[in-house]
């Protein structure tokens, strides 16, 4: 498949419902993305298995908080300095880049470095949703390691980092970040093409495509596109609300918060809230209790358009419905689990798979 100005909004908004209201605004990263695209050409979409064993992949990404970035506008060349960078300090030539998390910006972004470079982009991204910090990739299960890691931003400062762990990398990378006004660009993971195959989640950016398609076919259909993104990922519709209040602040580099929704339709006379770190970790409803947790995947979108809605654009009185959506199997190990999972984020609720929660409930 090759991404072309045609097809990039698919992209977008598919990877920002898989990005679980994380991984930036999908707007940003889609107009970067096109522009390179107008100046450089398409970019070939490539099956990971088709990847040289050899060969270096290095993704590329923002970090930081998406809060941040809706003023904070990149300038344009963050991401490619800090992707040559990477790459000269290796001192090997990429043979293709990729996306870290499936996300808006943060799919997007990856794009518009292999438009500008003239490189492929391998189908393929670190966690098959977003997640907020920097080791919290099936790569960290791997091995692989998150450093060396390269650090731009738009005034043009940039710095190489190398740590002993990848949770070191988030440490470090994040405190980099607050300096350099709350969000920058990064170079990191670097891997080869045998390690992408065995460690990364496979075929996410096609993904992204078909449900970013299908929520565009369905509204030109008068279809519910809801419906749609349901039948792709295995999901659940888990409520349907108006925004009564939201509670949100930009903290040690994240945005965290929490939102309140009353139901609406089906769901009238019940409440609901959303705990999130950059992306909805945490759903409740009043009568059910905790629905879905990290790390299967939380997603608001527009009640009427399907469209989905970043944790930094959540809005009292917008009219919602959350889904939720199986994260990969990657996940639900005991490892998986230890990264991503709900202790992690000090919730004191074990992690109960999406699909036993939907369950009825017997007593």
């Amino acid at each position: 498949m090759k991404i072309t100005t045609d097809n990039i909004d698919d992209f977008a908004t598919g990877a920002t419902v898989l990005g679980t209201g994380g991984g930036g605004d999908p707007y940003i990263g889609k107009l970067m993305a096109q522009q390179a695209i107008e100046e450089h050409g398409p970019v070939d979409l490539i099956d990971p298995r088709d990847v040289p064993d050899d060969a270096l992949v290095i993704p590329s990404a923002m970090l930081g908080a998406p809060t941040v970035m809706v003023e904070k506008m990149p300038k344009g060349t963050e991401a490619l300095a800090a992707f040559e960078a990477l790459e000269t300090h290796l001192g090997q030539e990429a043979y293709a880049t990729m996306s870290i998390e499936a996300g808006g910006l943060n799919s997007t972004v990856p794009i518009a470095v292999a438009a500008a470079l003239g490189l492929p982009l391998v189908d393929a991204d670190g966690m098959g949703r977003a997640f907020p910090e920097v080791q919290m990739v099936t790569l960290t299960m791997g091995g692989v390691s998150a450093t060396p890691m390269s650090i731009a931003d738009e005034k043009g400062n940039s710095l190489l980092v190398n740590t002993v762990s990848n949770e070191y990398a988030e440490a470090f990378a994040r405190v980099t970040s607050i300096e350099m006004g709350g969000a920058c660009m990064i170079g990191t993971y670097a891997l080869s093409g045998a390690e992408v195959r065995e460690h990364a989640i496979l075929d996410s950016m096609s993904l992204a495509h078909d449900i970013g398609e299908a929520i565009r076919t369905a509204k030109h259909r008068s279809r519910d596109p809801v419906e749609s993104v349901l039948d792709l990922t295995d999901g659940y519709e888990l409520f349907a609300g108006k925004i009564t209040d939201v509670e949100r602040r930009t903290e040690g580099g994240f945005a965290v918060g929490e939102a309140t929704l009353d139901g609406i339709d089906d769901c009238e006379g019940r409440t609901f809230t959303l705990d999130f770190q950059n992306e909805n970790l945490v759903a409740r409803d009043s009568e059910r209790g905790v629905v879905a947790s990290t790390p299967d995947l939380i997603t608001v979108v527009d009640a009427e358009t399907g469209d989905p809605v970043t944790t930094e654009r959540l809005a009292y009185g917008h009219r919602v419905r959350v889904i939720g959506m199986p994260c990969s199997p990657k996940w639900r190990t005991e490892e998986g689990l230890d990264l991503v999972g709900p202790r992690y984020f000090d919730y004191s609720i074990d992690y109960e798979p999406i699909e036993t929660l939907q369950q009825p409930r017997h007593d």
